[in-house]
């Protein structure tokens, strides 16, 4: 189709590995995309809505599905509503200048994946979207939309509250927490836990929980193993995440200690949610929604 071509699907690409190559942590999906209208404008035919569906522009829509080639050909990573480049990604960007050869690339790379799955399996090809908001779309959009909505209720909620949650996920878990630190001055231990009621079984488990939106650094992270001894076992839960020399100090120290990001966290938190009780719960209640999913290999 004439509004769509792969020179178009092209620009909008490199648009969208531009923008990101100066997130080396990645960046919200939501972000991107209104970042993306002012350096690839859209034309009056993307700015315009799917017949059938009023309200729904094809921009959007069209960016999204266009990114599913990259995904695959391993340039791109879109996890819990923050889309990221590989550094195969920031290769191409250099590697591959016209826009067209971009999509090409990516086309191949894509379509290569794809000889591997089944026929009833693959994907819509990307014109399809001209048409229409394709399968898939509105699990990826739910998913971006609960993730933001997620982050931001465990930003706002106070730190004692927070340190509540992290031990209700370890109790949840099966261990047996001892103490949690009042609220007061930071002492570098917030929770202590073991694997008994008696707290007799080896390792003690001592948490760190940082509410803070700045990730942890290498310096917060030697602070907490100081207070680690050689039969312990630390946990650091940051809920800004953590700096890459912090990620490759507690690399160094993964026989005693563990650092848990919010997705981690998170995870663990949806796993185990059952077995976190009532009270607990409302700390971070979920509630599971049906959408019709994109098929995976």
């Amino acid at each position: 189709m004439p509004e769509i071509t792969r020179r178009r699907v092209g620009e909008l690409l490199r648009g969208v590995f531009r923008i990101l190559s100066d997130a080396p942590d990645g960046m919200r999906a939501q972000e991107v995309l209104s970042r993306l209208q002012r350096e690839v404008v859209p034309t009056e035919f993307e700015k315009s809505d799917y017949p059938n569906r009023p309200g729904v522009r094809r921009y959007e829509k069209i960016v999204r599905f266009a990114t599913v080639g990259p995904v695959k050909a391993g340039w791109m990573v879109k996890s819990k509503g923050r889309w990221s480049l590989t550094n195969q990604g920031r290769t191409a960007l250099e590697a591959f200048p016209d826009p067209e050869a971009f999509c090409r690339e990516s086309d191949r790379l894509y379509r290569v994946w794809i000889s591997g799955r089944p026929e009833d399996q693959r994907e819509m090809e990307v014109e399809e979207a001209v048409e229409q908001p394709v399968p898939g779309s509105a699990f990826e959009e739910a998913q971006d939309t609960a993730w933001d909505e997620i982050e931001g209720h465990l930003s706002k909620i106070g730190p004692y509250d927070f340190q509540q949650l992290v031990a209700g996920l370890l109790r949840a878990m099966g261990y047996h927490v001892s103490w949690i630190a009042p609220p007061g001055p930071d002492q570098g231990i917030d929770i202590l836990a073991c694997g008994d009621a008696l707290g007799v079984r080896e390792p003690c488990i001592k948490v760190a929980v940082r509410r803070r939106a700045e990730k942890a650094d290498v310096k917060d992270i030697r602070e907490f193993v100081s207070l680690v001894h050689p039969t312990d076992v630390g946990i650091f839960v940051s809920l800004g995440g953590f700096t890459k020399p912090a990620e490759e100090f507690a690399r160094a120290e993964q026989r005693k200690l563990r650092l848990l990001d919010l997705e981690k966290l998170f995870d663990l938190w949806v796993e185990h949610y059952r077995r976190i009780s009532d009270d607990e719960q409302q700390l971070l209640p979920l509630k599971p929604v049906w959408f019709l999913a994109p098929k995976e290999s």
